[in-house]
């Protein structure tokens, strides 16, 4: 399989190895309305990355692990926290970080912020027992939603129709599709993207409807559109510029990755790839 860019096409957006606070080992990225980059680290910390990635700084801590994060419209930023097994809310208005919801998930990884249904869903990745859990937006009161056998439910994307849900199944190295029926509920999940190797991890869906998925091993950068074969759009053999990619975010043609392998977050300008 041919690889779309070349490594050049992507640099460090910003080092965190020395800066205060550390960015240490980021799972969670999200661009925010007002350019900025927003992870999450394996000490709790929510951070904020300034527009031209020149500054950091701690907005909140859980003092667990944040895995997954997510906006609402409002700015308010949902965080999937690994040592609490619960979702926490950073409140934009208030800057109060709090407990959201926890309703029984175990290892609670993504989340998708669905404001028309008003529902934050969450991947549960505790092996095959996991799947994906559904909260009221206004109280946080839920709970499963999907509990088919999900071979390591992980990364997840709303589908541009609002349809269902895609859905990384890290030790199936595949990507599924649940529908979301007309009453709100589940359908029968289906596998849409086979043979995605060989650890996928984050999705992220560009303008143009086309699926990046991310790979926590190879260090590694797919693009899926139906109809047409799966592509690599990016690798590093090295594992140092990405490593150990998790979730991705878009801000126009660039590319953030969050690298859980290393204490930066890098940016890959798509600008050179082929329609």
């Amino acid at each position: 399989m041919t690889t779309l860019l070349p490594i050049s096409a992507a640099r460090v957006f910003f080092d965190g190895i020395f800066s205060e606070p550390r960015l240490a080992h980021p799972e969670g990225v999200a661009v925010h309305a007002d350019g900025s980059i927003w992870c999450g680290t394996e000490t709790g910390d929510l951070v904020r990355l300034s527009a031209d990635g020149s500054s950091i700084e701690r907005l909140a801590t859980s003092s667990g692990f944040l895995l997954g994060i997510a906006f609402d419209r409002a700015g308010n930023c949902f965080a999937c926290d690994l040592k609490h097994s619960a979702i926490f809310r950073y409140a934009a208005a208030t800057g109060t970080f709090v407990r959201f919801a926890s309703s029984g998930i175990e290892v609670p990884n993504y989340p998708i912020v669905d404001e028309i249904g008003g529902w934050l869903y969450v991947s549960d990745s505790a092996g095959r027992n996991g799947g994906v859990y559904r909260y009221d937006l206004a109280t946080g009161e839920g709970g499963p939603w999907s509990r088919e056998a999900f071979a390591f439910a992980n990364g997840m994307a709303m589908a541009p129709d609002r349809s269902g849900l895609y859905v990384v199944e890290s030790q199936g190295r595949c990507v599924s599709f649940v529908p979301i029926a007309g009453d709100g509920s589940a359908g029968p999940k289906r596998v849409a993207v086979d043979q995605v190797l060989t650890v996928p991890d984050g999705l992220a869906f560009a303008a143009d409807g086309s699926l990046f998925i991310s790979c926590y091993e190879p260090s590694r950068i797919y693009r899926w559109r139906p109809e047409r074969a799966l592509e690599i759009v990016i690798e590093d053999e090295e594992a140092t510029l990405l490593a150990h990619p998790t979730n991705i975010a878009f801000k126009g043609d660039r590319l953030y990755t969050a690298n859980l392998g290393r204490w930066h977050v890098t940016e890959i300008d798509l600008g050179g790839l082929a329609a």
